[in-house]
């Protein structure tokens, strides 16, 4: 295939997921995390300010906010508490900001996703770009059509939060990590060091770059591909580099801060981290202008780490816990991935066992050594997919497959090279019309979902109509379907409906009139017969679910709703009820 065909193939195949992206978010919701991102970034850029949200970095969120610049009389609610006194105060602001500021929220929201969309489709272009170089054409264009029909990345990749960016990020930064080891040039190195900055800016959970880098270096020198002097003034201008380019960035976005009150938010923030001695150590910080910047950083750094020790209430699998489940992510990654995608994998490794010469158990370090040498990309997507996951399963924090985003473009890399080897002569027609059928299966079970690719659930689970016995939140239910509700409402004459939302948008905005608020803990006895009752099926399951041993939290408030059969299901994630 020549380097111009795959090229307009490739371009066909990012239109394609562009349009997928644009027209499915018409109708979608706000999401949780996205009403305190998109305030969050709006706030930066008009002000200079990041009092809001500062457990994630700011350049997602700017980037979402950049088209609010052009929406005209847009109302910053500078005046109301959750700005002026409340200490991280995003979530209020952010719903003030969106549904009672007399803005024009699904204007806003809309054109906020459409930055997200492009770094999704910056991603999809570096897989295709690093996939073509190490492999050739016809791979680019197997792991960008695995990339392009992935559920994960066209759920996530439409939305103002930060995992696309933290995958994007990531795999930008290893991909020319790598080709400075390789060849250290100034313009390698740089490119090196301002991916690296740029992935730190995307996302916190980025910071694992830093024992990764060090560990690949090291691995780069003993075994003597590279000299130490050369390989630590790589590692080091890389790291460096990264740190110059968070400084300018966090320092715009303090620059009206007032010191006071950033030292004193640190303070706040972090008085019940574990290390007592990180609050005043950064409000020292904040108060000295050459380190606001920095202070601001690991104020969001640390924040993140605490919150990651502190967990989540969630459900899964007929539970509930606020301490995770060690068998989550796998389980998640299992019906939340493709079945193509994982018989793929299944293919790929087994070919790699059968690569082994035999007997395997006779010098393996003399050809462990001899593989990492002639297979060092290979070797570091490996290890970085295997510490990922490593740090995701000991990790309390259990709400959504999205968390696994950054290894998935390195699993489809290495899935890509073991059926480009797979395709040799004999039976090669053959292969090649059953590659052609798992591809189209997969592409026709994620098209057809269309618009709520949210909700992806692959055949194993039963698909997406039986995805919340799993699991919900992120995985399912985001608040995404809340619009979609108000047309079943109207279509259908409702005059008055019952409503527990979970998600991003605002109920009273859209409903008005015939909007009833109802929260799970109430007494069921309460609701009055007659009245139809929509709740989101991440409290419809978390209120059903079983507590594990040593959860404190109520529980079981939802299973008198079992009894009754819903009258509808709004896009997979909202249930409706008609209590008679």
């Amino acid at each position: 295939m020549s380097n111009r065909y795959a090229n307009i193939i490739a371009a066909t195949l990012l239109c394609i997921v562009f349009l997928l992206c644009v027209f499915s978010i018409k109708e979608d919701s706000l999401t949780m995390d996205e009403v305190a991102h998109l305030p969050s970034g709006y706030s930066y850029l008009i002000k200079k300010d990041m009092r809001l949200n500062p457990e994630h970095p700011p350049l997602i969120k700017d980037l979402a906010a950049i088209p609010l610049l052009f929406i005209k009389n847009i109302r910053f609610p500078v005046d109301i508490r959750d700005w002026q006194e409340d200490i991280n105060g995003q979530w209020g602001f952010g719903y003030y900001f969106l549904y009672h500021a007399e803005n024009p929220a699904d204007q806003m929201i809309f054109w906020g996703r459409i930055p997200m969309i492009l770094v999704l489709l910056l991603l999809g272009f570096y897989l295709f770009k690093w996939t073509r170089e190490f492999l050739g054409n016809e791979a680019g264009i197997l792991a960008l059509i695995l990339f392009c029909f992935s559920p994960t990345f066209l759920a996530h990749g439409r939305l103002v939060t930060t995992d696309i960016g933290a995958a994007t990020g990531m795999f930008i930064a290893i991909y020319y990590f790598l080709k400075a080891l390789r060849v250290p040039t100034s313009k390698n190195i740089i490119l090196a060091g301002i991916s690296f900055g740029w992935a730190q800016l995307c996302k916190f959970s980025a910071i694992i770059l830093v024992p990764f880098f060090v560990f690949l270096a090291f691995i780069w020198w003993i075994e003597k591909l590279g000299k130490l002097r050369e390989v630590f003034k790589i590692l080091a201008l890389t790291f460096i580099l990264g740190a110059l380019l968070i400084y300018p960035i966090y320092q715009y976005h303090v620059w009206n801060y007032p010191k006071t009150r950033q030292a004193n938010d640190i303070e706040f923030l972090l008085s019940s981290h574990p290390l007592q001695f990180l609050g005043p150590l950064l409000a020292w910080m904040a108060k000295k202008p050459i380190l606001r910047a920095y202070a601001q950083y690991l104020l969001g750094l640390f924040l993140v780490f605490q919150r990651a020790t502190g967990g989540h209430t969630t459900y899964f699998l007929g539970e509930v816990s606020a301490g995770g489940w060690k068998n989550y992510f796998p389980v998640v990654y299992a019906i939340k991935e493709p079945l193509t995608f994982h018989i793929l994998t299944l293919v790929a490794l087994l070919y790699a066992c059968f690569l082994i010469k035999k007997p395997f158990w006779k010098n393996p370090f003399q050809r462990v050594n001899r593989w990492i040498k002639s297979h060092f990309p290979e070797f570091a997507m490996f290890a970085f997919i295997g510490i990922y996951w490593l740090s995701s399963l000991i990790s309390s924090l259990n709400i959504g497959v999205r968390h696994l985003l950054p290894v998935l473009p390195f699993t489809i890399l290495l899935i890509t090279l073991g059926i480009k080897e797979i395709l040799k002569e004999p039976f090669l027609k053959l292969k090649y019309a059953l590659l052609g059928v798992l591809l189209l299966w997969q592409i026709v079970s994620v098209v057809s979902l269309y618009p709520h690719f949210l909700a992806y659930f692959n055949e194993i689970a039963g698909g997406p109509d039986e995805g919340y016995i799993y699991t919900v939140d992120s995985n399912l239910d985001w608040g995404q379907d809340l619009r979609r509700l108000k047309k079943w409402v109207d279509d259908n004459g409702i005059e008055k409906i019952y409503i527990d939302y979970f998600g991003g948008g605002d109920a009273k905005y859209y409903f008005q009139e015939k909007y009833e608020p109802w929260y799970g803990t109430r007494d069921p006895k309460a609701f009055p017969q007659g009245s139809y009752l929509a709740v989101s099926a991440t409290f419809l399951q978390g209120g059903r679910g079983r507590p594990v041993p040593g959860f404190n939290q109520p529980a079981g408030y939802y299973s008198w709703l079992d009894k009754y059969t819903p009258v509808a299901k709004i896009g997979y994630s909202i249930f409706v009820y008609y209590i008679d």
